[in-house]
């Protein structure tokens, strides 16, 4: 009387998963190719979803969304759901450089004294916390502090040629502090700054080449770690490598509009995308919201805020980053939040460059 129940197939499930969007590449997870391993056992079905980054911000909501979609076929009983991350290249990088590297993240800011060595180190920190893999190199060449906010001293070694990168919570560390000598002051023209970040770059063993898998011997981000203002070495990176983006660091006095506004503007002169502002040592002392009117004037995301607490001074002092040390604290939270907002940005980047390329393929193709 009531027919036989319908059998649910996998072109079933993906169609109804055509219907989900990710919410920040608004596109749906079956052209996103992020719909993978479909098995269906009478009325149970199981799939993974892979994400553009282990650092998802909206993971929670994307499963969501698939498991109603899901549920809601005829002859669905149970809805089993698996997650796992690819980070998506910036393919320009990879045609210009051979290095081991899918993404390039500048942070910098437009003055000095803003924290920003520290908000590159926790951003690394907590991209590798939840599963990417991470290295950071310090591209302040006449001040680098990159080792002591990571707590790290020496290079790994060299090997074929290349620099082993010194290793600390869980990231790859790589600076010019580990070349010259404690305290040695480095007077040097634009050209050796630029062949410094060069070497850098890349004569240095990123990655893990050993890997079992080929997807696993590239890191999925480097964050560069920049000397405050816009002179020669945001320059000669820009020249140097496709980045990714940028994140502009900044406190929250009122002033922060004009200091923001001089890194932005130089970037923009650089063609590197600006991923949004940090508003850094936000509280009492400096007061809280230059970062984020800073933002809205200038018409770029504001990533969030980080309020000051003696925790990140002390834990950076002795080499372990309050994200790698102190996880309940507020501070560590505010980190976590920020790095998977970076991580989305360079998702939705990455998409936006993908759609292009495709674009043009299209419209070059003959009729």
């Amino acid at each position: 009387m009531f027919g036989k129940p319908k059998t649910v197939t996998k072109d079933m499930v993906l169609g109804v998963l055509k219907n989900v969007q990710d919410p920040e590449l608004h596109r749906d997870l079956v052209t996103l190719n992020m719909v993978k391993d479909i098995e269906i056992d009478g009325g149970n079905v199981n799939f993974t979803i892979t994400l553009t980054t282990p650092a998802c911000p909206l993971r929670d909501q994307i499963g969501s969304d698939a498991q109603a979609a899901v549920a809601s076929l005829p002859g669905v009983q149970q809805v089993n759901i698996k997650f796992d991350a690819r980070v998506r290249a910036d393919h320009r990088i990879e045609a210009k450089l051979n290095v081991p590297i899918k993404n390039i993240i500048a942070v910098a800011s437009g003055k000095g004294g803003v924290g920003k060595t520290t908000v590159s180190a926790n951003l690394a920190v907590a991209l590798g916390q939840m599963g990417a893999r991470v290295g950071i190199l310090d591209a302040d060449i006449y001040g680098p502090n990159v080792p002591i906010v990571m707590g790290v001293n020496d290079l790994h070694g060299v090997e074929d040629g290349k620099m082993i990168p010194a290793r600390a919570h869980g990231i790859q560390v790589m600076s010019i502090g580990f070349l010259v000598p404690d305290g040695e002051a480095l007077v040097w023209r634009g050209p050796m700054l630029h062949k410094a970040i060069q070497q850098l770059l890349t004569d240095v063993a990123w990655g893990d080449p050993q890997a079992a898998n080929p997807a696993d011997r590239q890191l999925d981000y480097l964050i560069v770690d920049l000397p405050p203002g816009t002179g020669d070495a945001q320059m000669s990176l820009a020249q140097l490598a496709p980045l990714t983006g940028a994140v502009i660091v900044t406190t929250p006095q009122a002033v922060a509009l004009a200091d923001a506004t001089r890194g932005i503007t130089a970037f923009n002169r650089l063609d590197v995308p600006i991923m949004g502002i940090i508003e850094n040592m936000a509280g009492d002392v400096f007061g809280v919201g230059g970062g984020e009117e800073a933002a809205r004037k200038l018409h770029v995301p504001f990533l969030g805020r980080v309020n000051l607490a003696p925790i990140v001074r002390e834990s950076g002092d002795r080499g372990e980053p309050v994200a790698a040390c102190c996880p309940d604290t507020e501070q560590a939270a505010a980190f976590r939040d920020l790095a998977q907002r970076v991580a989305a940005q360079v998702s939705m980047l990455n998409a936006k460059r993908a759609a292009e390329l495709r674009a043009a393929a299209k419209a070059a193709a003959p009729a």
